[in-house]
């Protein structure tokens, strides 16, 4: 379907230009402008071309996209001012549909890198996966996201997982002990325990014991996101041996071990 005139429109008045203006800009006559806004007439290849030149937008989406229904229903991003980490306020963006309910964005393993420049850009949020879904565990009136781990240093919660989350705006919010997926300046995404060390600092803890422990100035930390439950495709076998549990065991022979050289 083409969707030319409607574009034209909405584009133009989003731009906040007269229809004369547009005329000047495309070298053409004001009447003619009028025309293919009410589909009286249909402008040349060239200057369509030119248009979405002016526009911004590539001739196939001015041609065959309903730009005023995609800026609702992925564009119409809202941008919520936030108290957060560190220093001062943070920008949260999100994805909203038309109706205004806020969606679920999907961090993937391989967006990590980039979320970390682009988490408060509402063009990169509306480029990721998104979806909503209606249970009670996830309500109304709260930012939620879902990040992909990597690794092992959460196990059980094997790599690979996803980690449904909602929105933390201060350090004064966050309950020891808790698992969180902070977004670091320094390391990126990171999922861990999380205890109050020291006035400006947070010590990270991993749930597989292999992991050492490890201290985080507040300072480098940029968002902070709760872990309220997680989604696997790794199914556990039967009589699979826990990972954790054995890593417990041979830390637990290691120190009886070292009691008895001594």
């Amino acid at each position: 379907m083409i969707y030319l005139k409607e574009n034209m429109k909405y584009l133009r008045k989003q731009h906040a230009m007269t229809q004369s203006q547009l005329a000047d800009l495309l070298e053409t006559k004001r009447s003619l402008i009028g025309s293919y806004e009410e589909g009286r007439g249909v402008p040349k290849l060239s200057i369509i071309g030119r248009m979405a030149e002016i526009f911004e937008v590539s001739m196939d989406h001015l041609l065959a996209v309903d730009l005023s229904q995609e800026k609702a229903e992925v564009g119409r991003q809202k941008s919520e001012e936030k108290k957060n980490i560190g220093s001062g306020l943070k920008v949260l963006s999100v994805v909203v549909t038309p109706d205004n309910d806020e969606l679920i964005s999907i961090v993937p393993v391989k967006a990590s890198a980039g979320y970390l420049n682009g988490r408060a850009d509402a063009g990169y949020i509306g480029q990721l996966p998104r979806f909503s879904m209606p249970v009670a565990e996830l309500s109304q009136g709260r930012s939620y996201r879902v990040f992909q781990i990597k690794g092992d240093s959460m196990l059980p919660v094997t790599p690979g997982s996803y980690i449904f989350c909602d929105y933390v705006e201060e350090v004064a919010d966050i309950r020891e002990g808790k698992p969180y997926v902070l977004i670091t300046a320094n390391e990126g995404i990171v999922y861990k325990r999380i205890f109050l060390s020291g006035e400006n600092q947070l010590r990270l803890k991993s749930d597989n014991q292999e992991y050492e422990p490890y201290t985080i100035e507040t300072s480098s930390v940029l968002e902070i996101w709760r872990a309220i439950g997680f989604l696997s495709f790794e199914l556990p076998e039967p009589d699979a041996l826990n990972v954790q549990k054995l890593s417990a065991v041979v830390a637990k022979m290691q120190e009886e071990l070292a009691k008895v050289k001594v």
